[in-house]
């Protein structure tokens, strides 16, 4: 049996697993410069200067660098929408079989706590679905189907359970509460304007981005 960790499990990816960050080729960037500058450039910062915005050193390595291209954040937004009518149906499922509606209209009342009832059950599934999928694989159904997964942002592996939940529950707790379209639309559509990463805000929270499978 194998003492290697599986994939998402928090410790650092084996030298075999297929979503590790791959290291530049041999022989360096090719710069006709060698390990000297090109005239006119400016030396590096000094340690601690950024280039990483979660706070990892100085003038470093691109995150980015040994991963796939950065998905498309309008195919991100459509494999949301599959997962959200995929898990939609089993909330309705659910919420029909134990007799809990959107809302029942009574001849002068609305009774809107059926309708929390249902946005709770609806935010648990979407919490347990994200986070299941997303630390086994690093994809959804949707984000399988349009060729993309979750990856760490520090070493392209599969997120564990832990940066999984934590990334569900910033997309999901509030669409038991409130702005529950409003807030998935927000925290998502992140993605459009962010830079250099394309993270949403959940991505944000979890230090993961969502990169092309080239498959």
């Amino acid at each position: 049996m194998s003492s290697e960790p599986p994939p998402g499990s928090g410790q650092p990816p084996p030298e075999d697993d297929p979503f590790r960050k791959q290291p530049p080729p041999a022989g360096g960037s090719g710069s006709p410069y060698g390990d000297q500058p090109p005239y006119g450039s400016q030396p590096p910062p000094p340690h601690g200067g950024g280039g990483d915005p979660y706070g990892g050193g100085g003038y470093p390595t691109d995150p980015l660098a040994g991963m796939p291209p950065l998905a498309d954040s309008g195919k991100r937004t459509l494999a949301r929408i599959i997962d959200m009518i995929l898990v939609g149906v089993v909330v309705w499922l659910l919420t029909w079989g134990f007799g809990v509606t959107e809302y029942d209209v009574d001849t002068d009342q609305v009774e809107y706590s059926k309708s929390f009832v249902q946005s709770l059950v609806a935010a648990v599934l979407f919490i347990g679905y994200d986070t299941f999928m997303i630390a086994k694989t690093g994809q959804t159904l949707g984000k399988k189907l349009l060729n993309m997964r979750v990856a760490n942002l520090d070493n392209g592996a599969t997120p564990s359970v832990q940066t999984s939940l934590i990334r569900a529950a910033v997309l999901w707790i509030p669409f038991a509460f409130c702005c529950a379209c409003i807030w998935t639309a927000i925290a998502g559509g992140w993605s459009f304007f962010d830079k250099p990463y394309k993270q949403g805000l959940h991505d944000k929270s979890a230090k993961t981005v969502v990169v092309s499978t080239g498959t």
